[in-house]
């Protein structure tokens, strides 16, 4: 788990929020580096935390509605409420226009 090993060091130099376990700020820390990894997000995220992909994106969006972690790197999670939010409206537009 590269991104959790420098966990201590990074929330003894940043006054990390108190309400974050060191998988949560891990998950942040990914998120906001994943494209640096090699191969496909799918595969990083088993090698970097040993969970399926559609258990890392359900942690991840309980994660996002946190306070914590919007007080632990607010551009981060705002900028995944907006993907998220984009995804949610096309969807929304797909079966609509399904329903048709």
């Amino acid at each position: 788990m590269g991104a959790a090993k420098n966990l201590d060091e990074q929330q003894a130099g940043d006054g990390a929020t108190p309400n974050l376990s060191a998988r949560d700020v891990a998950i942040l820390a990914f998120e906001r580096t994943w494209w640096k990894h090699a191969g496909a997000k799918e595969q990083a995220i088993r090698d970097e935390f040993g969970l399926s992909a559609a258990r890392y994106y359900q942690l991840l969006g309980a994660l996002i509605d946190s306070p914590s972690a919007l007080a632990h790197d607010p551009m981060l999670v705002k900028r995944l409420h907006r993907v998220r939010d984009a995804r949610t409206a096309a969807r929304s537009v797909r079966l609509t226009s399904l329903d048709d």
